[in-house]
């Protein structure tokens, strides 16, 4: 499968996740996910869905979630894609986040 391919189809994904999160998984008012990216297998099996969760207490609990509902947001998914195979999504917390946070707090106190 060519890389153009695998990246086309990662935004794609990474859309209409959005969306369907967006209107159809209820969560608490004072929660933010973003969908920070999507790894496709070469193969089209699988997608690796990374969110981040502000704030970052919640994001186990989110995740949960997201895994607890996870046939339901496959099954929109897949009404949404006409492609074949369809990959199975799965979500990963995206930690990057928190390691661009610590390496700026180490700059800052080596700073001091």
């Amino acid at each position: 499968m060519s890389t153009q391919r695998i990246l086309k189809i990662n935004k794609l994904i990474k859309q209409e996740l959005g969306k369907i999160i967006l209107t159809d998984v209820d969560f608490s008012k004072n929660i933010i996910l973003t969908i920070t990216k999507v790894k496709t297998s070469a193969d089209l099996r699988y997608a690796d869905i990374f969110i981040s969760v502000l704030p970052d207490e919640m994001s186990v609990k989110i995740e949960k979630e997201l895994k607890e509902n996870i046939y339901f947001i496959q099954g929109k998914l897949n009404r949404k894609l006409f492609m074949k195979p369809l990959p199975r999504i799965r979500f990963v917390i995206d930690r990057s986040g928190e390691d661009v946070e610590k390496i700026g707090r180490i700059i800052e106190e080596n700073r001091l």
